[in-house]
C-alpha cells in the first residue's frame, strides 16, 4: 500500500484539504468575531438609497 503512488495522492490531497479547511475556519471565526460596521458608515450611497 505505501509503494503505491495512488495512496500518496490520495493522502497528500487529503492533507490539503485538511490545512485549507482549517484556514478557511480561521479566517471565518475572525470575521465572524470582529462583527459588522453601522449601515452607511463606508457606503456613502445608503444614506440617499431608497
Amino acid at each position: 500500500m505505501w509503494r503505491d503512488p495512488g495512496s500518496w495522492i490520495a493522502l497528500g490531497v487529503s492533507a490539503l484539504f485538511v490545512v485549507v479547511g482549517l484556514a478557511m475556519h480561521r479566517v471565518f471565526t475572525r470575521i465572524l468575531k470582529q462583527g459588522s460596521a453601522e449601515p452607511g458608515y463606508d457606503n456613502p450611497k445608503a444614506e440617499n438609497h431608497e
